[in-house]
């Protein structure tokens, strides 16, 4: 009976979807990203609430498994965002149970001025020093000819996001980092599918985050992973995802190590139970059954949607290749495969990007910033207290930032300046490319 009445409800969802969704216009806008949903993912949300259960379950096993299987990694855990993946990923550094290789206050983190804020804010978040490495202009990733010259006797690990999908120089950052026993983390979230010679990229460091945001290459709504090859760092991140707890049993499931009464942890007595045991400052980081049953069926799609981003930015490769004493068009680097989140482009003097960027939006294309740009100018971090160096300075705070400190960055001060970036999400195609060129073409014409 409970499966007659599970697809008798399915079904009703089914004629809904197909009569009343589809059937929906659509807006002569042309976003810069966006969700591609199907019935799939509505059936899954509505099997996902027929069970009741609220809080991670059968789908999320499911599809914490499918994750890990897609990318090559041995550990994947889901969790509510991609920057709670960042700040899960950086926090874990931190774990005492790492010895001498963890993370203290003050110690020092390679990254990057002109990315998203939460690949920086997990570091300051934890006591430590973000230390700022400039960009290229073309691959928009950070300069591996500059990370060995910021090293200090306090760095301890390199935290950069592969952006917009494609792959920084895997071979240089680890090769570094074995060099200087430093950590990696891979921030992944703009990256999904994107490659580094024949790897998943966020699997070839020690952590690999990812997002599942509406605008990313999958979605569940509000969601993100964490994944690592490290079985000791697969279970401090877990610690840490959830609420901080020594325990391994998820919610709802008690005693599978079969020791749960006759521990003993910290000061506390011999047998306290362990499953209210916690080994670290942790958080509740977890997401609901109902956004991995979303996600269960995304990640079936993940290959068709990735070979139409990659379509959608050849398109514009080649419709834009007659431009280039104008703009830069994106650079994809050596031994890569990119995932393409977006489609960066940068202007050339005399053309203005505030004005380019502008005539877009007027004729109904979206566009988007390099994110913050220089996050060194963002109120965020000039109206905060925060000490950071930039290359192989010495500690700077940011209350005494001036202009001679951002002319250190002179890509990343650029990249603020003149690089935007417009849509290759899978809902777009040849029409829309056509039309984002043709508007480029016009601007250029009449300036």
């Amino acid at each position: 009976m409970e499966k007659f009445l599970r697809n008798k409800v399915k079904d009703a969802a089914k004629e809904y979807f197909r009569e009343i969704v589809t059937s929906k216009k659509q807006r002569d806008y042309i976003p810069p990203s966006g969700k591609v949903l199907g019935e799939e993912e509505l059936l899954n949300m509505i099997d996902a609430s027929l069970d009741m259960w609220l809080t991670s379950g059968r789908f999320n096993d499911d599809f914490e498994r499918k994750f890990a299987n897609y990318l090559g990694a041995k550990h994947s855990l889901s969790t509510n965002s991609g920057s709670s993946a960042n700040l899960l990923a950086l926090s874990a550094l931190t774990s005492h149970k790492l010895g001498n290789r963890a993370l203290k206050k003050g110690d020092e983190v390679i990254t990057v001025a002109s990315g998203f804020p939460t690949t920086v804010n997990p570091i300051i978040q934890n006591g430590l020093v973000p230390v700022f490495v400039d960009c290229e202009v073309g691959t928009y990733n950070i300069d591996v000819s500059k990370i060995e010259e910021a090293i200090s006797k306090r760095t301890k690990a390199i935290f950069v996001a592969h952006t917009l999908g494609s792959a920084f120089d895997l071979d240089k950052v680890m090769q570094i980092a074995h060099k200087y026993n430093l950590w990696v983390i891979e921030d992944s979230c703009d990256a999904l599918g994107g490659e580094f010679r024949g790897a998943k990229l966020g699997t070839i460091g020690d952590i690999g985050t990812f997002s599942f945001y509406p605008a990313h290459h999958i979605t569940m709504g509000e969601g993100g992973a964490v994944v690592t090859n490290n079985p000791l760092l697969y279970k401090i991140i877990k610690s840490f995802r959830d609420w901080g707890r020594d325990c391994c049993c998820p919610p709802g499931v008690d005693g599978i190590c079969q020791k749960r009464f006759s521990q003993k942890h910290g000061n506390l007595p011999l047998g306290y139970d362990h499953k209210y045991t916690y080994s670290h400052l942790g958080y509740n980081l977890k997401i609901t059954d109902w956004q991995a049953a979303i996600a269960c069926a995304q990640i079936d799609k993940l290959d068709g949607f990735l070979a139409q981003r990659c379509k959608n930015a050849e398109m514009l490769t080649q419709k834009l290749s007659d431009l280039e004493d104008y703009i830069i068009l994106p650079k994809i680097s050596p031994n890569t495969k990119c995932s393409w989140f977006g489609y960066l482009i940068s202007v050339k003097p005399p053309i203005e990007k505030q004005k380019l960027v502008e005539y877009l939006e007027k004729n109904n294309i979206g566009t988007r910033q390099l994110f913050a740009g220089n996050i060194l100018r963002q109120p965020m971090f000039v109206e905060n207290d925060i000490d950071f160096r930039i290359g192989n300075s010495n500690i700077i705070n940011s209350k005494d930032l001036c202009e001679n400190h951002y002319k250190l960055l002179p890509n990343t001060e650029y990249v603020m300046q003149n690089t935007f970036w417009v849509g290759t999400f899978p809902a777009l195609g040849k029409s829309e490319m056509t039309k984002i060129s043709d508007t480029i073409h016009n601007f250029i014409l009449k300036n």
